[in-house]
């Protein structure tokens, strides 16, 4: 008798979450070890409810359209389990005979793999839990980067970009650029590649700085001043100087984070106010998490491969790990797999590195040694003639 299988996702969906789930697919057809492939519909919520859908004979021809569906093809969800939870979720995994437990999703959802983990072996029940990362935030730690990341940053450089050239060929405003990034401003970062590949004076601002208002509109006086156009990207979470958020919707979500309140708009909103400049808020929000036309190639095979080492990690005895990347940035850019201990990553957030932020504002081009090859192939190559 073959295993069970189960897998789920947690959080924000993004470009090549779908392709993790087609690698945890694929691999448990291609082991002939698996005797039920299930999915939780909603992730956790349908834990919860027994709610699972059946893969094992979805024909593969499906499977294979995962590669190019963006967000999550079986849901996903905000759920925070509680202590009241888990013994529901240990119910479930016993009533379908789930052997090898996936997870994928970002800090949040590596702790509850890691507490189901721990459950089930106080419980005595034969369980292999292996979590597979997933976040466009960039903020799980020991995994040199997160697979999700790499699409994400390539839209927020190049939707920059675009909104550079345009703020530059028409300079009657500032054009203020908000992407998301509650407390990491990994995805934020990666917009300054305009700043590289246009003519127009581009300022970044990332959360893991504290804000002070009067020096950014200093700042961006001071940039459009110089006529050639300005762009402003902010991070969703900006805090000002007293840590407190510089928009917030006073609402939490199911994993009791603040929700950010439109700091694009904000920014716009004292530029007018205070500087007399006309300006303009652009956010792509949710379009930017999961764009399959701006999706990164690495970033999709990087996603079905630690999809597929998940079940290959689980099948052969590992349990408590989550699969991270090591990365090998040359010439030629190549990835390796290796397993860390959940408790290693589970609730652990990983900032966007402080020396690579010039003057508040700047990112240091260490970034793109970094991101570039997660991002695309090559650099942006626009006719400049002014």
């Amino acid at each position: 008798m073959g295993m069970n299988i189960l897998v789920a996702h947690g959080g924000g969906p993004t470009a090549v979450i779908n392709s993790s789930l087609q690698g945890v697919v694929e691999a448990a057809r291609d082991s002939g070890k698996a005797d039920k492939i299930y999915a939780a519909r909603f992730g956790a919520e349908g834990i919860l409810k027994g709610d699972l859908i059946d893969l094992t004979q979805v024909p593969a021809s499906t499977i294979q359209k995962l590669a190019h569906t963006p967000a999550s093809a079986i849901g996903s969800c905000r759920r925070k389990l509680t202590d009241a939870d888990y013994p529901t979720v240990i119910e479930t995994l016993k009533q379908y005979g789930i052997n090898c437990f996936f997870y994928n999703g970002g800090n949040d959802s590596m702790d509850t793999c890691n507490k189901v983990s721990k459950l089930a072996q106080k419980e005595g029940l034969d369980l292999r839990v292996i979590g597979i990362p997933k976040t466009m935030d960039n903020d799980l730690d020991v995994t040199d980067h997160c697979p999700g990341f790499g699409s994400a940053a390539r839209y927020a450089a190049e939707s920059a970009c675009e909104l550079a050239l345009d703020a530059s060929a028409l300079p009657i405003h500032v054009v203020v650029l908000e992407l998301m990034g509650r407390n990491a401003g990994w995805v934020t970062a990666a917009s300054a590649l305009a700043a590289r590949a246009t003519n127009c004076e581009v300022l970044t601002y990332l959360p893991e700085v504290l804000i002070d208002e009067d020096r950014m509109l200093a700042d961006i006086e001071k940039a459009w001043a110089k006529g050639r156009g300005v762009l402003v990207a902010v991070s969703e979470g900006l805090c000002g100087l007293d840590g407190k958020s510089l928009a917030s919707t006073g609402l939490v979500d199911g994993f009791g984070h603040a929700i950010p309140g439109g700091v694009g708009q904000h920014v716009t909103d004292i530029l007018i106010r205070r500087l007399n400049i006309k300006s303009r808020a652009e956010k792509p929000g949710l379009l930017g998490r999961a764009s399959i036309p701006y999706l990164s190639r690495v970033d999709r095979e990087e996603a079905y491969a630690v999809g597929r080492k998940a079940v290959e990690a689980a099948l052969s005895g590992e349990t408590d790990r989550m699969v991270a990347i090591e990365a090998h940035r040359g010439e030629k850019y190549s990835f390796d797999l290796f397993l860390t201990p959940l408790s290693q990553v589970a609730n652990v957030e990983k900032k966007f590195p402080l020396e690579w932020i010039v003057n508040g504002n700047r990112i240091d081009d260490k970034f793109f040694d970094y991101a570039m090859p997660l991002m695309m192939d090559k650099m942006p190559d626009y006719a400049i003639l002014r």
